[in-house]
């Protein structure tokens, strides 16, 4: 029994000590960098060694929480290694010890490997392992022996318990200030907080009246910024001042061109509305949305660069040291391809790119939508790999034409008679030009249109059916200038999912 008890408590120290070396390591970022704390360099390793069926699987079933769940499961994983090192310890202090360095040089690794790692990326590892190292050998010491008596062993544990208590609850106060009080943050916060947003330019045109099908169930053509989709490999949102912001172009020119956060704001800015996917949306998925940009066209910028020879693809870094491939014919091609510095008519949300990120219609934004974008090189597809492309994903992606029903939902019992089928189709930079609706295995119905909001924004549909009892089956499919959407199945990997969305329902 007492074998079991201090057991128990060795798992204890080691969860005790594996929470102060989190704190300490997320404190010292405060100094460092957010990209050197322990856990988002570990993460951040992690994700970028997922393979494209691993990130699809989170996607598909975590959709934008995909980063939490990550974030829990690592938790989970360092606490449980950090209870086996407390146990470890407990039996042979150097097994336990070992097993601490161990994680600590792990992290402290892949903190210099990141992209955007300084001269001290491993300083918040190196001192995090002291202090946990440190926690542990004072709890362990604190666990009562086998030969104590029982008002001894009492009182030891009590002292045990009390430790760990102020131990922990010190761990998890430094890993709250490490989270919310960088310096480079509350420049930003500020920073945008004063920002005004300069008048466009060119402004969109006016949005017709009837883009809304006005459909319960079918969400609004202009998505809210706070709904607005978000997938992206940033384990922790950068927090870049836009004082110290600059954008680099440079590579196959005969002029590289820096661009500040000043002259941007100072340049003829261009308002349009965009409905940006993400490529790992599958047939019916929800990883879309529409809004209106305020930017800089990139075209404008290019030509002052002048590209040279054979050059056809921009690669954007982003200040996390994400990169996307863009081909270079899309961006000079007069579609309105932006450095985006607003959304809604607001600074952009810092989980969205603030302050600078890419919007380009009609690709998806594993190729085009670069937030946080600080690079822009002009290459070849011959000599430079982007970072999906490097696991897998095409190097190119435009934007597959497809279609969605959002009503009735899957699984629905409706009455028989009149039911209203609806939902959304996009076709961006080409156009939805029709959308059908089947019942089962009968004939393509036409749908009503939505009216059109811009050719690079999805349009909303519906079509009425006279449902008769039983269990039906609806498919949607739309048609762009060049005919209908494919039906042929085809999964996320490598360059999008085709295939018509379908839904059963019950009629009553």
């Amino acid at each position: 029994m007492a074998g079991r008890r201090e057991t128990g408590l060795a798992a204890v120290a080691g969860l005790v000590a594996g929470v102060v070396t989190i704190g300490v390591g997320a404190l010292v970022a405060l100094v460092t960098g957010p990209t050197s704390d322990p856990l988002v360099a570990v993460g951040s390793a992690f994700v970028d060694a997922t393979p494209a069926w691993l990130k699809q699987f989170a996607t598909t079933n975590f959709g934008t929480n995909d980063k939490l769940v990550l974030a829990i499961g690592e938790v989970v994983v360092l606490l449980a290694l950090a209870a086996l090192a407390g146990v470890l310890a407990a039996r042979r202090w150097a097994w336990g010890a070992t097993l601490v360095v161990l994680l600590g040089a792990g992290s402290a690794l892949a903190a210099m490997r990141r992209p955007e790692a300084g001269a001290l990326a491993a300083v918040p590892s190196i001192v995090a392992t002291v202090a946990g190292l440190w926690t542990l050998r004072l709890l362990i010491r604190r666990i009562p022996g086998p030969s104590a008596s029982r008002r001894q062993g009492a009182l030891e544990r009590r002292a045990f318990l009390q430790a760990s208590v102020i131990a922990g609850a010190a761990g998890a106060f430094a890993l709250v200030l490490g989270r919310a009080f960088g310096a480079n943050a509350r420049q930003a916060e500020q920073a945008r907080g004063g920002l005004v947003i300069p008048k466009a330019s060119t402004t969109a045109a006016p949005v017709p009246a009837g883009v809304d099908i006005g459909v319960d169930g079918v969400g609004p053509w202009l998505t809210p910024a706070g709904e607005f989709y978000r997938i992206d490999t940033a384990l922790t949102v950068p927090s870049v001042d836009p004082a110290t912001w600059s954008l680099r172009i440079h590579g196959m020119v005969e002029q590289e061109v820096t661009l500040t956060w000043d002259e941007l704001l100072a340049s003829d800015l261009v308002e349009a509305y965009v409905t940006l996917a993400c490529v790992s949306n599958p047939v019916g998925g929800d990883l879309i949305s529409n809004q209106k940009w305020l930017g800089l066209p990139i075209k404008g910028l290019l030509e002052k660069a002048n590209p040279t020879g054979d050059a056809d693809m921009v690669l954007s870094t982003s200040v996390d040291g994400f990169t996307a491939g863009t081909p270079l014919a899309v961006l000079m091609d007069g579609r309105d391809a932006l450095l985006a510095i607003a959304m809604d008519g607001q600074p952009l949300p810092f989980e969205h790119g603030f302050p600078v990120r890419m919007v380009v219609p009609g690709l998806y934004g594993y190729v085009s939508a670069t937030k946080w974008v600080k690079d822009l090189e002009v290459t070849r597809f011959a000599d430079a790999q982007a970072y999906w492309t490097q696991r897998g994903w095409s190097a190119e992606g435009p934007i597959k034409t497809q279609s969605r029903i959002d009503v009735p939902k899957g699984g629905k019992t409706v009455p028989a008679g009149p039911v209203v089928v609806a939902g959304t189709a996009w076709a961006q930079h080409r156009g939805v030009k029709a959308v059908q609706v089947r019942v089962d295995d009968g004939a393509w119905n036409d749908a009503t249109l939505a009216a059109d909001g811009s050719i690079d924004s999805w349009r909303q549909w519906s079509w009425t059916w006279d449902a008769s009892p039983g269990d039906h089956k609806l498919y949607v499919r739309a048609s762009d200038p060049s005919g209908p959407q494919t039906g042929a199945v085809q999964g996320e990997v490598p360059d999008g999912a085709t295939g018509y969305d379908s839904v059963k329902v019950k009629v009553s």
